[in-house]
């Protein structure tokens, strides 16, 4: 049976392909974003394609002070939430720029983590709900070329970890999706290797899948991005850090 979902990342391409994925599955749909306005053309194509209900709201990640007011206003308490916010950032310019490092990993852990845990306890107080929160391999291991960014999504990869932990066996399921390199408007200036980058779409496929489908807790969007940082993981430090990766 079908039931509503929490977007928050609306106007991410991401955010996008995991909602169109619950709109096909006739899902009721809440977008949250920064910009409502922007979000608007995401929720006409769901309406238009899906005949999906589609309901926007405001609620800035960055804005943390008004997480609570937010969830107070939502029309409904949703079924699964799927935070799909982040922001790669420019590691050269975090080293340098305090301001903008700050940015960075309070887009991709602070925010993120401080709402998924409100949403986490109303959860529980009902029994029932899922969590997706979209990590990213650069989490598994800091790597000189985005560690700003990585660190960002290690730590919020640790609070899924431990979220799903204490919430185990109370109805609550908390999954976290690494999609790897995705072709999106963030990465349209990087050069990606074709076998480990995947379409918006296939993330949507693959958060829809894990989320209701009962899948994996720890879900990397192509498989191979398991093995790839295995490897990575397993390189002693005097080797790693000789390594321009």
């Amino acid at each position: 049976m079908a039931g509503t979902l929490l977007l928050v990342g609306a106007t991410s391409d991401i955010g996008h392909a995991v909602a169109a994925r619950y709109a096909e599955a006739g899902w009721r749909i809440l977008l949250a974003a920064r910009d409502p306005a922007r979000a608007q053309r995401n929720a006409d194509d769901l309406a238009a394609r899906f005949r999906a209900e589609v309901t926007l709201l405001r609620l800035d990640i960055l804005e943390t002070d008004g997480f609570a007011r937010v969830l107070d206003g939502l029309p409904v308490l949703p079924d699964t939430v799927v935070c799909a916010v982040g922001e790669l950032g420019d590691q050269r310019r975090a080293e340098g720029d305090m301001a903008h490092a700050e940015r960075v990993m309070r887009t991709n852990f602070l925010g993120p983590a401080l709402l998924l845990g409100l949403l986490a306890e109303r959860f529980a107080a009902r029994g029932s709900g899922t969590i997706v929160g979209i990590g990213s391999v650069a989490g598994d291991r800091g790597r000189g070329s985005n560690y700003v960014y990585g660190a960002g999504k290690a730590g919020f990869g640790a609070f899924l970890s431990g979220l799903r932990n204490r919430l185990a066996g109370r109805g609550i399921r908390v999954v976290t999706v690494k999609p790897g390199f995705v072709r999106t408007r963030m990465t349209r200036d990087l050069r990606l290797p074709p076998l480990l980058t995947a379409a918006p779409s296939e993330v949507g496929r693959a958060v829809y899948a894990a989320a209701e489908g009962g899948g994996r807790d720890i879900v990397y969007v192509r498989p191979v991005w398991r093995l790839v940082m295995a490897v990575i993981g397993a390189i002693p430090e005097p080797v790693f850090k000789r390594l321009r990766l």
